[in-house]
């Protein structure tokens, strides 16, 4: 059951609502109710709220005959049964598909606006129709649910076709989604003429799906019945006796607060009080509508306030909070939605493809839109356009073809146009001037009198190409001249100005491409990898190239190369591989040989040799001769090693000799004289690494942060190391270390922490450790001796004298026993007493407290004999 209303019954309800309002807001809602009951005295019913589109088959198809007379004529000749009465009571459009491409699947458009009183105008637009292409019969309803807006208000499509989707859609799976998204859609269908092989089951889909009639037709006299069903459904949708007046609603729950009166399409600011849940909504919508009528609405959430956009049309409106929950509208305010007025102005004439300025005043939403259009189009058509933003000026860009046009504000909510003003779009005058030829891959000027748009081309195309074509070009900007490339092809060309809008020539001039004319020439011969001098007769473009590739290879492909910029001579890097090559002049435009010259590659003469044997990692010294490049290397790999691979390398540059450092692990390997050009090997040397014999010794005992002495025979390379680690340390790991560089002896400070540790001798090349040597670390209050001991107190007062004993393995001319502090060199002392006679030997100590040393001393030989820790307190 469909919903109707009228003016009478709205008036009442709003007089109703003028009561419960405050007193500021009553005389507003009282003088509208007024204004809506005066209106409303001859009490005639409104159209139902059900807009219907009738969707008419244009395809080819249409033209087949039924006895004798073509299906077109016949449904011509019935369409009045469909369009009954109702026809001039309702709003009712006509939308067709197929009539005017063939082949094309987007041949939809809507031929009448839904409107009342339509009936003969559908009826003269049915007349005019030439039935042309294919059957989008799906787009086609879809299209016309949504001109009706069917998911804010009950819809009706009435489809008449002759044949099935032929455009790869499923009308069912359509009618599916329209019924579950619209307030109250309702699709019927005829089928008219239907092949004896088609299945209408996808037919009667779309009407069973959504509620509606399907009715096949085979000949004229069964359409005209299937038209008066259709015609008689459609009109059982006519209003209904008004009901009662309802009992007096509730007062509403929510207080609603906008202003009296808004312009069409404005922003306006609606606040609430309270709210009641988040998914609430605030809508506006035409005074009088049915609870479940949408409008401009926007969910409450957790505000107060929000901005909506108020309708185009201006009339009396109602803005409404409602409850999500239970669909009720529980706080209303009235708005009066005015015509908005906007000026705009522009200039009289433009010229096609030209940007042209445009202002307006006032802007009355920020996403409304100036557009320029042709003359008498239709509402809702768009050309190029702005969006006006908070802007009150901009720039459009005019058409490509000549007329009068209009330029037009557009507002969003809608695509009303709410302002216009006529412009003439004139033909520019657009000369070029053009050299009468160029050669082939060549840049050249153009010129011309004026830019219409900066983003125009200028571009050179085949003598008679088609409209649109492009070569190459370049963009004018706000230039007059600039260069373009000729084309790879001799022949007769033209150079075009054409427009960016509508991609339109405006000038064009005729120009010879002649075939470019350039010699190459290099030495007859070279070497492989090496460098030599090429030259060539003429430039033709700066980004053209010289190559050197196999004789005979395919055009367009490229060796080693050279871009000829502006010079006449370069050098290029002959192959790896000998044998017959080309030299080429390659244009960059279409990458065509244009000149060739013949040169033969030959294998060159390189010795490289070096010792028979070397030591793992040391340096060797290897030769060459027969240098083909300076960046070709020598390397040194394992015997066997793949083509390519690199060890050890050195770059020859200029010279014929050199220092190699040899591989860390022994065996046999080969010297190798490598091509950078390919990385081609062209000569080997074998030499065998061998292990060298390295040793390195160090004190066994050393106490706690003192120094030791480690020495080393038969040092490798400068650059090996010496380390000092704890034992069992990773190889590769590192401590205290020093280079050895031409040293044979190294002083290292013993750590503070006590435990084993190695002295190593370290290979550089490949960290390998080649030789060790254990140290053990002391207490620093460990007593040490080497041929001698001390027999002394562990501590003693400051000042007193002790007795000394010691026994001495060795005899020299100066053996002393000093006492020194615990940290002072060994061979500087506090006090110092030669040994003369036998022990014990009295011996005074120091006055101030700590800990100190007593030592035995061969100053004779400089050595330490043996020494001991003793505390003064």
């Amino acid at each position: 059951m469909r919903r109707y209303h009228s003016l009478t019954r709205h008036a009442l309800k709003l007089c109703h609502r003028a009561g419960r309002r405050s007193m500021a807001s009553r005389p507003r809602a009282l003088a509208l109710a007024a204004t809506l009951a005066a209106a409303a005295l001859p009490a005639a019913p409104v159209q139902a709220d059900e807009n219907v589109m009738v969707v008419f088959d244009g395809s080819n198809s249409m033209w087949g005959q039924i006895d004798g007379v073509a299906k077109i004529e016949i449904a011509r000749d019935v369409m009045g049964n469909l369009l009954g009465s109702w026809a001039d009571e309702r709003n009712v459009g006509l939308m067709a598909y197929g009539h005017r491409q063939r082949g094309d699947c987007s041949d939809i458009e809507v031929l009448v606006q839904p409107g009342q009183a339509a009936r003969q105008t559908i009826l003269d637009r049915v007349g005019a129709i030439t039935p042309t292409g294919k059957t989008p019969l799906t787009d086609a309803v879809e299209q016309a649910a949504r001109t009706l807006s069917y998911t804010d208000q009950p819809a009706t499509v009435v489809l008449i076709s002759d044949g099935l989707e032929s455009c790869e859609r499923d009308p069912c799976a359509l009618a599916e989604a329209l019924e579950r998204g619209g307030v109250a859609f309702t699709a019927h269908v005829v089928g008219f003429g239907l092949a004896s092989g088609d299945d209408a089951g996808s037919l009667a889909c779309i009407a069973e799906k959504t509620g509606g009639e399907y009715i096949s037709a085979a000949n004229a006299e069964e359409l005209g019945k299937a038209f008066d069903t259709v015609g008689a459904a459609v009109a059982d949708a006519a209003p209904e006796p008004e009901p009662e007046p309802a009992p007096e609603p509730e007062a509403p729950a929510v207080t609603v607060t906008g202003p009296e009166t808004a312009i069409g399409g404005s922003q306006v600011t609606v606040t609430w009080e309270p709210t009641l849940d988040a998914g609430d909504y605030i809508n506006i919508v035409p005074f009088g509508s049915e609870p479940d009528d949408y409008g401009s609405y926007k969910s409450v959430r957790d505000n107060a306030e929000l901005n909506l956009t108020a309708p185009g049309a201006e009339g009396l409106y109602e803005i409404r909070y409602i409850h999500r929950a239970s669909g009720e509208v529980r706080g209303t305010d009235a708005l009066e939605i005015t015509r908005p007025e906007v000026t705009l102005s522009a200039g009289e004439t433009v010229q096609t493809g030209a940007g042209f300025d445009v202002s307006w005043t006032p802007t009355i939403n920020t996403a409304d839109y100036v557009t320029i259009v042709p003359l008498g189009a239709d509402e809702g058509e768009f050309g190029d356009y702005l969006t006006v933003r908070d802007n009150t000026e901009g720039a459009l860009v005019a058409p490509a073809a000549p007329g009068l046009y209009e330029i037009r504000y557009v507002l969003k909510i809608d695509r009303s146009t709410v302002a216009a003003r006529q412009i003439e779009v004139t033909e520019p005058e657009v000369t070029l001037q053009v050299p009468e030829a160029a050669e082939t891959g060549a840049a050249f000027d153009v010129s011309w009198s004026a830019a219409v748009n900066s983003q125009d081309y200028i571009t050179i195309v085949p003598m008679g190409a088609d409209e649109g074509e492009f070569g190459n070009y370049v963009t004018v900007r706000d230039d007059t001249t600039k260069s373009l490339k000729a084309p790879a092809e001799p022949g007769m060309y033209e150079v075009r100005y054409v427009l960016r809008e509508g991609r339109k020539t405006m000038a064009s001039e005729p120009i010879e491409i002649t075939e470019a004319s350039v010699e190459v020439s290099g030495p007859s011969s070279v070497i492989t990898g090496s460098e030599f001098d090429v030259s060539w007769t003429e430039t033709i473009n700066t980004q053209d190239y010289i190559t050197i590739l196999p004789a005979g290879s395919a055009e367009g492909e490229f060796g080693n190369y050279i871009t000829v910029r502006d010079k006449m001579t370069g050098k290029l890097t002959a192959p790896a591989d000998p044998g017959l090559y080309e030299l080429r002049y390659i244009l960059r435009e279409g990458r065509k040989t244009i000149a060739s010259a013949a040169i033969e590659v030959t294998e060159p003469e390189v010795t490289v040799s070096a010792p028979e044997t070397a030591l793992t990692g040391a340096m060797l010294e290897v030769s060459w001769t027969g240098t083909v490049s300076t960046r070709d290397y020598v390397t040194i790999v394992p015997i066997g090693t793949e083509e390519g691979e690199f060890g050890n390398y050195i770059t020859v540059r200029d010279k014929t000799a050199g220092g190699l450092q040899a591989p860390a692990d022994t065996g046999l390997y080969e010297l190798r004289y490598i091509l950078r050009e390919g990385r081609k090997t062209i000569a080997t040397a074998m030499v065998e690494i061998v292990a060298p014999e390295v040793t390195i010794s160090a004190p066994g005992e050393v106490r706690a942060g003192e120094e030791l002495k480690a020495t080393w025979t038969g040092t490798v390379n400068s650059r090996d190391y010496i380390n000092f680690v704890p034992a069992g340390a990773a190889d590769d790991e590192f401590g205290d270390y020093t280079t050895v560089r031409d040293k044979s002896a190294h002083d290292i400070t013993a750590p503070e922490e006590p435990g084993l540790y190695e002295v190593r001798y370290i290979l550089r090349e490949g960290r390998r450790v080649l030789a060790r040597a254990t140290v053990e670390v002391l207490p620093e209050d460990a007593q040490l001796s080497t041929g001698a001991a001390i027999d002394a107190p562990e501590s003693a007062g400051a000042g007193s004298t002790i007795e000394v004993s010691w026994t001495i393995d060795e005899t020299s001319a100066d053996q002393r026993i000093t006492v020194a502090r615990g940290n002072q060199a060994i061979f500087t002392w506090l006090s110092a007493r030669k040994i003369t006679g036998a022990p014990p030997m009295e011996i005074t100590l120091p006055e101030e407290p700590g800990v100190y040393e007593l030592r035995i001393l061969d100053v004779a030989n400089k050595k330490v004999l043996a020494r001991k820790t003793i505390s003064l307190e």
